[in-house]
């Protein structure tokens, strides 16, 4: 049974958290390929992305050297609002045999019930939840809701405090980035001017 991870996201831009949560699901899942898919129109965010051609760009240098990873269009491509379901629902018809592997942050499971059509996304895909790298915890642990309890199981990856909020905050007000994202992906944001303002 081929076995697909699928972790969508703005990936605006894409950095070290997102691909230690990558490798973490790849060796802990033993994962045939994991989709990279970032989102095309966010219903869920109130601030615009940059555009989907940046951030497949970025994601496609983040993630270069990691075999078995694939940076996925369809949610770019696909008109008016992205929703996870959909998705699912595509990759479900392309390999109806396969078992799916939704890797979410502990943000999203938290607001997993707002979601479109959540509960079928629970019966497309089992859910890993990886933990973000909150070290004073100043959000509760995310705890599974009683009745869906199977459908949710723990990533276990590092503790890495990074945020593309930080990222684009940084980049605008002229602070370094050291290591929070991959040096091609600094060059590109640098080449194309992104993120200058706040």
């Amino acid at each position: 049974m081929r076995r697909i991870g699928v972790f969508g996201g703005a990936f605006d831009p894409p950095h070290a958290a997102h691909v230690a949560l990558v490798r973490s699901a790849l060796a802990q899942l033993k994962l045939d390929e994991l989709r990279v898919i970032p989102t095309g129109h966010a219903w869920h965010k109130a601030r615009p992305l940059t555009s989907p051609q940046h951030r497949l760009a970025m994601a496609q240098l983040a993630f270069a050297d990691i075999p078995d990873v694939l940076v996925d269009d369809r949610e770019t491509r696909r008109a008016g609002p992205s929703f996870t379901v959909d998705t699912l629902r595509e990759l479900r018809a392309q390999w109806p045999a396969a078992e799916l592997f939704l890797l979410v942050g502990e943000d999203q499971a938290r607001v997993l019930p707002s979601w479109r059509a959540w509960q079928e996304i629970l019966q497309l895909a089992i859910i890993y939840v990886a933990e973000r790298g909150d070290w004073n915890r100043s959000k509760p642990r995310f705890i599974a809701p009683k009745l869906y309890e199977s459908g949710f199981k723990q990533l276990q990856m590092p503790h890495l405090p990074v945020s593309a909020t930080d990222i684009r905050t940084r980049i605008a007000t002229h602070q370094s980035l050291g290591d929070l994202v991959f040096d091609s992906v600094a060059r590109y944001i640098d080449h194309h001017h992104l993120y200058q303002t706040a």
